[in-house]
């Protein structure tokens, strides 16, 4: 049985702007205002704790998506030979 889609209605971002910055924060993790000051970057306005509220309500589906996927293979070497 899959798990329904996030409901992204009410929210005055785009699904794409509040999935990028839940994004950024589970898989870079990175601090709710660093989050912020990159979506700034970007031209979005965005407080840190609107972050935070994202991802409490939002990020376990993607924590749990990016550990069901396990590491990437062939990725960034720990050292150089």
């Amino acid at each position: 049985m899959e798990a329904a889609a996030p409901s992204y209605k009410g929210f005055r971002y785009s699904a794409g702007i509040i999935a990028h910055a839940v994004w950024l924060y589970h898989h870079f993790l990175l601090s709710f205002r660093e989050v912020g000051e990159l979506l700034l970057a970007r031209g979005v306005i965005v407080s840190y704790e609107t972050v935070r509220q994202w991802c409490a309500r939002f990020g376990p589906e993607y924590a749990a998506g990016l550990r069901r996927r396990g590491p990437v293979k062939g990725g960034i070497p720990t050292r150089c030979s």
